[in-house]
């Protein structure tokens, strides 16, 4: 007669299933590294798309597996970044400076002080970024969301475009120029065509995303061809589409009959993106395209087959040309797409919120674009609600100002604070005393004294 209790299969189940995930982590590394011939790329899979091995996740408790997520770093740098930002707008306040000089006698009037500075800073911030409850129309309450949603629109765009070219491994700082470039030649067909409704306006869209993707394949071609580094290239491209442009608005074709200023006639008002909610807003259909470009850049990483190669590229190129991938064509085509998408972005620009072409049309949405891929973690709907955090800051900043004195210079704060923390993972760990990921607290102990866990098989290693 048998004497298997059920206890020791759960176990030996158990076990197993360990010993599968502390395989499947040996594979992972050494797939990174070469079988450790190579160092890792500077942009791990596990950095770029969450962790290759959902299965992984299921031995984790819920509570861990959320503390040690790059979405609760994320999170946590930005609230720090407001925390730093609420002290510096403190120091520099007037009441605060006043009440320091009888701190000791009466240390509450100085921190009172300190948090109404601050409080009543971001509080203006939201009320221009979000809602303004003083508002006397609905209309008015909400205006501050849509300007928000305006300004976050080429951020999107652009956003991804940095995105994609991140998980193919390859730091894409060329947005501004890719963002140029689209801009000017949407603008080119938007004020010389004179073009029916609808067919005309769908014209300068692929006019600029032709145009961002032209420019941004130089990168891939230079890179697949000659090995040239991505991040030289495209500095130089931006200069010489900031120049381009320059010269351009100076010459009969692009610049407005009748000025000396460097800007183009105006866009056709067939050429222009329709406002989304009425002429009381600014906010026009540019956003239902980033939405939607936000929608294909997610299908293209984690449902198509291009996708999947250019996530094997950017997680190790040398077995990824050997699993049969063309590395070089994936280059390409990564930098055409991310082109193209930062070219909507001028689209937004040209077509949307400005109407016509100017010198600085791209404004900094091109290098806040590299922030706003970091900060959303590499992926399409990350970068989505990042580019919204950013719009809010540059919606409300002027708001800010108005209302209670405080610098806007102070988003720009802000701003580099987040990317100083998103840059440095560790700090806001330690910081906060979150695991790290992978690492699993062992959650129950059998008779034979071993867990069910990765971490007390050797599977976190």
């Amino acid at each position: 007669m048998s004497t298997h209790r059920p206890d020791d299969g759960r176990s030996a189940g158990a076990e197993a299933r360990s010993e599968a995930i502390a395989e499947e982590q040996r594979l992972e590394a050494a797939v990174e590294t070469d079988d450790g011939r190579m160092a890792p790329t500077a942009v791990p899979p596990s950095s770029q798309s969450g962790r290759l091995y959902p299965e992984r996740a299921a031995t984790e408790p819920l509570l861990q597996r959320i503390l040690a997520s790059e979405t609760m770093v994320a999170v946590l740098a930005v609230l720090l970044s407001l925390i730093v930002g609420g002290v510096l707008i403190a120091l520099t306040d007037e009441q605060v400076a006043a009440a320091s000089s009888y701190f000791f006698a009466r240390p509450g009037d100085m921190l009172g002080a300190a948090w109404t500075a601050a409080s009543q800073a971001y509080a203006a911030l939201f009320q221009g970024a979000v809602f303004n409850f003083e508002g006397e129309t609905f209309a008015r309450m909400i205006y501050p969301l849509t300007q928000t949603l305006t300004v976050a629109t080429p951020l999107i765009c652009a956003g991804l475009g940095v995105t994609l070219a991140f998980r193919a491994g390859l730091f894409n700082i060329g947005a501004q120029g890719q963002i140029i470039i689209g801009a000017t030649l949407a603008a080119w067909v938007g004020f010389t065509w004179h073009l029916p409704v609808g067919l005309h306006l769908l014209l300068v869209i692929l006019a600029g995303i032709l145009g961002g993707a032209l420019w941004g394949s130089l990168v891939g071609l230079l890179k697949a061809r000659t090995g040239a580094h991505e991040v030289i290239v495209t500095i130089m491209l931006n200069y010489i589409a900031i120049y381009l442009v320059g010269y351009l608005l100076t010459t009969p074709g692009f610049q407005r009959p009748g000025s000396s200023n460097p800007i183009s006639p105006q866009l056709d008002d067939t050429a222009l993106y329709p406002p989304l909610f009425g002429d009381t807003f600014r906010l026009h259909w540019g956003f239902v395209v980033a939405v939607l470009a936000t929608v294909f850049a997610w299908w293209l990483l984690n449902r198509s087959t291009i996708g999947f190669e250019l996530r094997a590229v950017g997680a190790n190129p040398m077995a990824a040309r050997t699993a049969g991938i063309g590395v070089t064509k994936s280059y390409v085509v990564v930098m055409l797409i991310a082109g193209g998408l930062a070219g909507l972005a001028g689209v937004a620009q040209v077509a949307g919120t400005e109407g016509v072409l100017t010198a600085g049309v791209a404004a900094s949405f091109g290098f806040d674009a590299i922030t706003v891929a970091l900060l959303g973690r590499s992926t399409p709907w990350g970068t989505f609600v990042a580019a919204l955090l950013f719009g809010a800051f540059r919606a409300g900043g002027v708001t800010m100002q108005t209302n209670t004195g405080t610098s806007i210079d102070i988003v720009l704060v802000v701003q580099s604070l987040i990317v100083l923390f998103i840059a440095a993972p560790p700090l806001i760990r330690s910081l906060f005393h979150l695991p790290e990921p992978g690492e699993v607290r062992p959650a129950k102990t059998g008779k034979s004294g071993k867990t069910g866990s990765p971490a007390a098989t050797g599977g976190a290693a």
